[in-house]
């Protein structure tokens, strides 16, 4: 009997708001995918897909099973193991008073939580060498979403196709050192903020503010070296 399941999750949003789509992988004992699932969400945005794919992970697998679950979003790992806590204690509040975003979803995975073991791993998005599960998750995520249609093993789905999101290894040198993570005061211009949104890490922006690009979209600068 096998100790733990490994498995891996994902979203994806085409304009974030924009058209949405979600995946879920597991994997045999050598880490190959066996089974998988994908499905639309409309429009969505990203941290929805996110918190969405992870709620469909739980939903399918048997409780009693321990997991692993590797992710690249920060945002969707923290709201469910740091963030939490303490937002359960202030009444679903954030500290700022403020409600927090996607409750139902944080709420809904938080029950699927309770009682089980679960380990969270955090793995780079878009990488030459990556981590071939998390990789295969956001493949079909993507695929989902530009197609807005269910997929999956059950159905017969063939493996999706390649993300135009992640570096060849045979790209450019210019390219594959792009996709490493950067150093803290890297190059990755701040911008202001032309219409308010919200960061991966939850937090609101507000028009005027300064800005800056990660994995997830944009968001507040300080947050882009902890998602890089």
């Amino acid at each position: 009997m096998r100790e733990r399941l490994v498995a891996a999750c994902d979203g994806a949003s085409k304009g974030n708001p924009g058209p949405a789509g979600w995946a879920w992988v597991v994997a045999d004992e050598a880490e190959n995918p066996t089974r998988w699932e994908a499905g639309p969400l409309g429009k969505a945005t990203n941290n929805v897909a996110e918190l969405t794919a992870l709620e469909r992970l739980l939903t399918a697998i048997d409780p009693d099973v321990p997991l692993e679950i590797r992710m690249d979003s920060q945002y969707a790992m923290k709201a469910v193991t740091t963030w939490l806590p303490g937002w359960k204690r202030n009444g679903w509040k954030t500290s700022a008073g403020k409600p927090v975003a996607n409750q139902d979803l944080v709420v809904r995975i938080d029950e699927l939580l309770d009682g089980r073991k679960v380990d969270f791993r955090y793995v780079p998005a878009h990488q030459v060498d990556g981590d071939p599960l998390n990789d295969f998750a956001d493949r079909a995520a993507s695929q989902a979403a530009v197609v807005q249609e269910p997929a999956g093993s059950e159905l017969g789905s063939p493996v999706p196709p390649p993300s135009p999101d992640t570096p060849s290894s045979g790209a450019p040198r210019r390219k594959a050192a792009a996709s490493r993570p950067r150093k803290e005061g890297s190059s990755s211009r701040t911008i202001k903020a032309k219409f308010p949104g919200r960061c991966m890490c939850g937090r609101p922006y507000a028009a005027g503010e300064p800005i800056a690009k990660n994995a997830q979209g944009w968001g507040h600068p300080e947050c882009r070296t902890a998602d890089a």
